[in-house]
């Protein structure tokens, strides 16, 4: 009997630390909306993030609804705004959010999060720190890497060929990014658009993704993951987590 007391003991002692070893490191607010555009990734984009989380010790509330924004947001260490851009929130919930990022909160802004009609919040525009005026169909490119001291270009090669929408962007509020990665726009036709619409390449100069300091907080923008698949692919998956690391919690980045 009391051997066998003994190894339930020991038992109990190893799951304990196997417990500790996996407590959570932060916890993210995950907002994904289903739009027109954009809902087959859900259910793709969450089953991964699930894994990332088991893997990386973290752990996050995943929501369709902006009644999330109602509760305490401090809790989050960052809010992942995942193709859904912030003008699915009220005014009450963009002041707490805005509050929340004056306290040092953090923001991550995926593909067609950062579109958002002009002038309906301009706080937001600035927090994303491009305008998104057209883009091209989906084509495959050559992404280029611009800043291999950030952690979401880890693991990622200097040429990465990809397929997305390689989002035209403007500068309107004069908002200095640092950016992360760019596209080689000799690798793809920037004009190939809808019947209708035109589009102009930006140059050499052609950010796709970025981050940069919004109030006291950290802000990661990425404008890849246009479709669903892509939640699957492991180069895309270390470029978003890179992203969602340094903005929680702010390490990782060579200087």
């Amino acid at each position: 009997m009391k051997r066998t007391t003994l190894a339930l003991a020991a038992l109990l002692a190893a799951s304990a630390s196997s417990t500790s070893w996996a407590d959570s490191q932060f916890k993210l607010l995950v907002l994904a909306i289903p739009n027109k555009y954009h809902y087959e990734y859900i259910p793709i984009a969450r089953e991964s993030l699930e894994r990332l989380g088991k893997l990386h010790s973290f752990d996050f509330t995943w929501s369709n609804k902006t009644d999330t924004f109602d509760g305490d947001l401090r809790q989050y260490a960052a809010v992942v705004f995942m193709n859904t851009p912030g003008e699915e929130l009220n005014p009450a919930q963009r002041k707490k959010f805005e509050d929340y990022m004056r306290a040092g909160g953090n923001a991550i802004v995926v593909h067609r999060a950062a579109i958002t009609p002009p002038n309906n919040w301009v706080w937001y525009e600035k927090l994303v720190g491009r305008t998104v005026g057209v883009h091209p169909m989906v084509q495959t490119g050559v992404v280029t890497v611009v800043d291999k001291g950030f952690p979401a270009t880890y693991g990622i090669p200097d040429r990465w060929i990809w397929s997305d929408e390689f989002y035209v962007t403007t500068n309107p509020y004069k908002v200095k990014i640092n950016t992360v990665l760019g596209v080689d726009e000799s690798s793809y036709d920037p004009r190939k658009i809808w019947p209708g619409q035109v589009s102009e390449p930006m140059g050499k100069d052609h950010p796709i993704a970025w981050y940069h300091q919004v109030e006291q907080g950290r802000v990661f923008v990425t404008t890849l993951g246009h479709n669903g698949e892509m939640y699957r692919d492991p180069q895309y998956l270390t470029h978003l987590l890179g992203g969602i690391y340094w903005a929680a919690t702010g390490k990782g980045q060579l200087r």
